[in-house]
């Protein structure tokens, strides 16, 4: 099992429109993605869990990862929150 956090910049946190890439990025992987905020987890492949932890600016969050490309995933959506949230 791979983890990470990372603190929420984007001024109105993971609504709608990042969510769903978040969805579509966590997807296209094999492993199962947690996403962990103030005491919630939602699976990341789903967008009304993850838009149902209600994370905003500078709320942080923690990515599980487990499964066969979990190294590989850890690092795109990683890479992915850096890039867009």
């Amino acid at each position: 099992m791979k983890k990470f956090s990372y603190t929420i910049t984007d001024e109105v946190g993971i609504h709608g429109r990042p969510a769903g890439m978040l969805v579509k990025k966590a997807s296209e992987y094999q492993s199962a993605v947690t996403l962990t905020s103030k005491g919630k987890s939602a699976d990341a492949k789903r967008i009304m869990a993850v838009m149902g932890l209600g994370v905003k600016k500078g709320d942080s969050v923690e990515f599980s990862i487990d499964g066969a490309d979990e190294a590989v995933a850890a690092k795109g959506l990683e890479d992915f929150m850096k890039a867009n949230l």
